[in-house]
């Protein structure tokens, strides 16, 4: 257990690790953290303050930037963990959004008045 921890300790300590942390590698998906648990915070609250719009765009940015994640060398496992948690995070909020406004077929059929007519009677 010993070895394990030194040896762990001397990895935190290298040249190569104060340098990753030093990189947007690291700060980049460090501060994109925000989205993901800002979601995560806003599954207690009520469904009429989901944005269907903003939620599809953060599902598509969050598709997008996974793979980026992936597919740059060398890959950045930190950013796709990040997009990952919020492409979940944001799947549960659309179907919040749906499942409030009446369904799939429900808001295809009147898109953006559903909210609106939704928001006029919490008022």
């Amino acid at each position: 257990m010993a070895s394990w921890a030194s040896s762990f300790a001397q990895k935190l300590g290298s040249k190569e690790f104060r340098s990753y942390l030093m990189s947007t590698h690291f700060w980049g998906p460090a501060a994109n953290w925000g989205i993901p648990l800002s979601a995560i915070a806003d599954f207690s609250s009520s469904p009429e303050k989901i944005s269907g719009k903003m939620t599809t765009a953060l599902t598509f940015y969050s598709l997008l930037f996974m793979r980026f994640a992936w597919m740059v060398s060398p890959r950045n496992y930190l950013l796709f963990a990040c997009h990952a948690t919020n492409e979940v995070a944001q799947l549960v909020q659309l179907y919040r959004f749906v499942d409030y406004n009446g369904g799939i077929g429900a808001v295809v059929k009147n898109g953006g008045k559903m909210i609106k007519e939704n928001a006029d009677k919490k008022n």
